[in-house]
């Protein structure tokens, strides 16, 4: 029988990588499911008043996200919130991984006010990914002051760039950007880890991973560099963000109902 946890209200905030993107699921709010979701839903199995409210927009920089989220996060009164930010001022060229960790650290600050359990998302190893493999060193820089901040601050730390998992291609959506179902699940089990949770969610689950053949692997390199990468960086010239238009997908705390977004 799974351990009763000690949080009642769950708030997530941040990016496309929390909003669940690479991971669709038409049954879902937004039609994306998540590995936040995925915590959500265990975290609901042993709490009865369990709710559930995900702020996070793709596109966000992290000014967005501290400037738009933060109070309406508190105004929700959690007990447990999730942060992950700052990794798109990372990935943009001339940015200062210092800079961006320092007005993060007053983003924790505030959130850690109420007392509520923190948890930050520092970036994985991105060495083996195209295009983003040559910011190694931003985001080695960045995950430093990341460990810092969760010791000042009292927060706990998601450890990304330990998941070793994720270097596993099979891991990520066909943009190379964001996560596949499978790479969602394999956070949300690494998140459940970090706070202690006992969960059933078992490893490389819920799809099959194939292997891909070379010849096969270098087709898809041409399909997503005409499918995804240019449109990346048409919007990054045009100054534009894939979450323009696009509204949080749980914005109140509700509770997780078994079947939303489930497999």
């Amino acid at each position: 029988m799974a351990v009763q946890h000690p949080w009642s209200r769950y708030v997530a905030l941040g990016d496309s990588f929390t909003e669940g993107i690479g991971d669709p699921e038409p049954r879902s709010p937004g039609g994306n499911r998540g590995w936040a979701d995925r915590v959500a839903e265990v975290l609901s199995r042993t709490s009865p008043d369990f709710a559930y409210a995900n702020l996070a927009i793709r596109g966000r920089l992290l000014q967005q996200i501290l400037d738009e989220q933060v109070e309406p996060a508190l105004e929700l009164q959690p007990d447990l919130i999730t942060i992950s930010a700052g990794g798109n001022d990372i990935i943009r060229p001339g940015t200062d991984p210092d800079e961006v960790a320092g007005r993060l650290e007053a983003g924790v600050a505030r959130l850690r006010t109420d007392g509520a359990t923190v948890v930050l998302f520092n970036g994985p190893d991105i060495g083996r990914t195209p295009v983003l493999g040559r910011i190694r060193g931003k985001v080695a820089i960045y995950n430093e002051n990341l460990h810092y901040i969760a010791r000042t601050h009292d927060a706990i730390v998601a450890d990304m760039w330990a998941l070793r998992e994720l270097t596993d291609p099979r891991m990520w959506a066909p943009d190379r950007l964001h996560f596949s179902p499978t790479g969602h699940h394999t956070i949300a089990r690494m998140v459940l880890d970090a706070l202690g949770v006992e969960n059933d969610l078992e490893p490389y689950r819920p799809e099959p991973l194939p292997t891909v053949s070379w010849r096969r692997a270098r087709r898809e390199d041409i399909v997503w560099a005409r499918e995804h990468l240019a449109p990346w960086i048409i919007r990054r010239i045009r100054h534009r963000s894939s979450g323009d238009g696009i509204t949080a997908k749980r914005p109140f705390p509700e509770p997780f109902m078994r079947g939303d977004g489930e497999s």
